[in-house]
């Protein structure tokens, strides 16, 4: 009720002036009653006005209307000066909708934060506030409840709904060792979790933050409008002054004429709808965004958007998922495939190491009792006994015997093509060869179509060598790239970039992007980045969905047209409805329409970008 008490205030005025035209108008009592409908109707934006004249000591638009109003009221349009309140007070109820809305999917994110959390302490648990979490706690989370923080599962496996940080609906695997984030869902186990982040410091109240941020700032075109405002308030009370005592004495109107004209002036020449053509349409952009997983931190980088000309990717974890996996496995001519993966994982399954963990994932095999003896050379590979032989994994150099040359051409060709290689052999020799690559993001390709049918550029810049970065850029559809880029490198190639083609947005994930993302007019980091990452840029595809860059880009430059419409339209009335009064052929009670009706239609036109 309360959040709809301006659009009330604003119908009820309204219904108090058909009831004062329809049953009192003429009469005594419709002064009292079309003052009511004043006071009802104006109160919201006269005390909105009041407040930043007192407080910013600068006129305003609302202002303006309340001069306007008592000006009617002098020279007896008490309708028509109601009906100016009404279509005003109507007009700001339509823009607190507008605000209200694009800050509907923050208060839906906010509702998904649990308030506590079990806490487990020596000789039982507790329950307490999040606020209370600290980093290295112990927590205890039931099937069914919300993660209270950002840790490392410690016992339990379970399913855990990521939508509210992922908008993926599907639910993911989580066991011991595995990553778990606040507000995510526990589906179906008791979970311990060790605290790794504290509440105000999670992804998921980044997400908040960002939203937040994004609804405070305002792009080029709302400060613009926003300087403008205070010195052509002024200017037009100069004119409605000089229109006042200059007419009577050069030309034949009275002075009650000058009067009329002169307040006639005050409401067309306010500018409420210019002012009203960029917020609503801003923060409908921004909202619209947010509900499809890209947080936009300002209207000035979405509105900067629409204007890039050219994107530079990051590879790893951009482009690509961020981790190798198998690609390609080759077995020698002695060796049977299904043997030599089982052996793998027996090995395999016992490292970190994250080719290892690759290998051990592509040759998973169920009830596989893992190898003995197990060693680990750093940097080279390892080795142990399974069932009985020797068997070892690792790079070409950790091998012991060499591979038949049918098998060695074949993981040249694979080399060649930038892809690591794994080699396996036992006691009979050389028996496969696993081929690794951070393999392409499966949406990566579409995304770079649409963006190449925007006519707009695409570029990768990498820190891998020149092999594997060729090889990503041709299967991910990009014809320029650059390789072996160091962080202040990329920064380097971002300022070249700029040079030649305009307006820059950076694509990235890792600490070593956050000074590219800085430089670039856009830095956009993927949901999933590191802390400096996701600082740093100004927009966030929180899905990790590259397509979204493509939607990003057409809801600027939407945004952009809309606001160019409400810009030249708003001023053509303006102006046309300020020749009409000098030319004495407009009325109050038409000028009054026709100012705050163009006020209406363009925040309506705003909120089209809300569809």
């Amino acid at each position: 009720m309360k959040k709809h008490l301006e659009l009330i205030a604003a119908l009820v005025s309204g219904a108090l002036i058909l009831i004062t035209y329809f049953s009192f108008h003429g009469t005594e009592a419709a002064p009292f009653l079309y003052t009511a409908a004043y006071l009802i109707g104006g109160f919201f934006k006269a005390k909105e006005g009041i407040t930043e004249t007192i407080t910013e000591r600068k006129l305003n638009v609302e202002m303006l209307m309340i001069f306007a109003a008592i000006g009617a009221s002098f020279i007896g349009h008490w309708l028509e000066g109601a009906l100016l309140i009404f279509i005003f007070a109507l007009s700001g109820a339509l823009e607190t909708y507008t605000e209200n809305r694009s800050s509907q999917e923050l208060r839906a994110l906010l509702t998904l934060q649990p308030d506590e959390a079990t806490r487990i302490i020596a000789g039982g648990k507790e329950r307490i506030s999040i606020d209370q979490l600290r980093v290295e706690d112990r927590i205890l989370v039931l099937p069914g409840e919300r993660i209270p923080a950002d840790g490392i599962i410690l016992k339990g496996t379970t399913s855990i709904d990521e939508s509210a940080i992922t908008g993926e609906g599907i639910p993911v695997t989580k066991t011991e060792g595995h990553e778990v984030f606040a507000s995510t869902v526990n589906s179906s186990a008791v979970l311990e979790i060790r605290v790794t982040k504290p509440a105000n410091e999670t992804l998921f109240q980044r997400i908040i933050t960002m939203v937040q941020t994004a609804q405070e700032q305002k792009s080029p075109a709302q400060h613009f409008i926003e300087r403008f405002e205070g010195p052509y308030v002024k200017t037009v009370l100069l004119l409605v002054l000089l229109v006042i005592l200059v007419p009577p004495f050069i030309t034949n109107w009275s002075f009650t004429e000058s009067f009329y004209r002169a307040m006639i002036l005050l409401v067309v020449a306010s500018p409420c709808a210019l002012v009203a053509s960029v917020m609503p349409a801003t923060l409908s952009a921004i909202s619209k965004g947010a509900r499809n997983g890209i947080l936009v931190k300002g209207g000035s980088h979405l509105e900067t958007l629409g204007q890039v000309k050219a994107v530079a990717f990051d590879k790893t974890g951009s482009l690509t998922i961020g981790k190798p996996s198998v690609t390609d496995f080759l077995i020698g001519k002695t060796a049977e495939a299904s043997h030599v993966l089982e052996a793998a994982y027996a090995i395999q399954s016992q490292s970190s190491h994250p080719l290892a963990k690759a290998v051990a994932a592509y040759a998973h095999a169920d009830s596989i009792k893992q190898a003995e003896q197990v060693t680990d050379t750093a940097g080279q590979g390892m080795n142990g006994i399974w069932q009985g032989q020797k068997w070892r994994i690792g790079k070409v150099s950790y091998m012991q015997n060499s591979a038949d040359q049918e098998l060695a051409d074949q993981a040249n060709s694979l080399a060649a093509s930038g892809k690591s290689l794994v080699y396996i052999e036992n006691e009979n020799g050389l028996a496969g060869v696993f081929a690794l690559q951070d393999t392409i993001r499966p949406e990566a390709k579409a995304a770079i179509r649409s963006l190449s049918k925007l006519g707009i550029s695409t570029i990768m810049l990498t820190g891998d060598n020149d092999q594997t970065a060729k090889s990503i850029a041709k299967e991910a559809g990009i014809t320029m790239y650059r390789s072996n880029c160091l962080p202040d490198e990329k920064v380097a190639e971002i300022k070249e970039l700029e040079n030649r083609y305009g307006t820059i947005a950076m694509v990235g994930d890792g600490i070593n992007d956050a000074p590219a993302l800085a430089t670039a007019q856009v830095g956009i980091a993927m949901g999933n980045g590191t802390d400096a990452a996701l600082e740093t840029a100004d927009m966030v595809l929180i899905k990790n969905d590259l397509r979204k860059l493509a939607d990003a880009i057409k809801l600027s430059k939407r945004m952009r047209r809309i606001i160019k419409q409400n810009v030249i339209f708003s001023v053509a009335v303006i102006m046309l409805l300020i020749l009409a009064n000098i030319s004495q052929y407009l009325g109050l009670p038409l000028g009054v329409v026709g100012h705050e009706g163009s006020t209406i239609l363009v925040i309506l036109n705003g909120l089209r970008l809300l569809r």
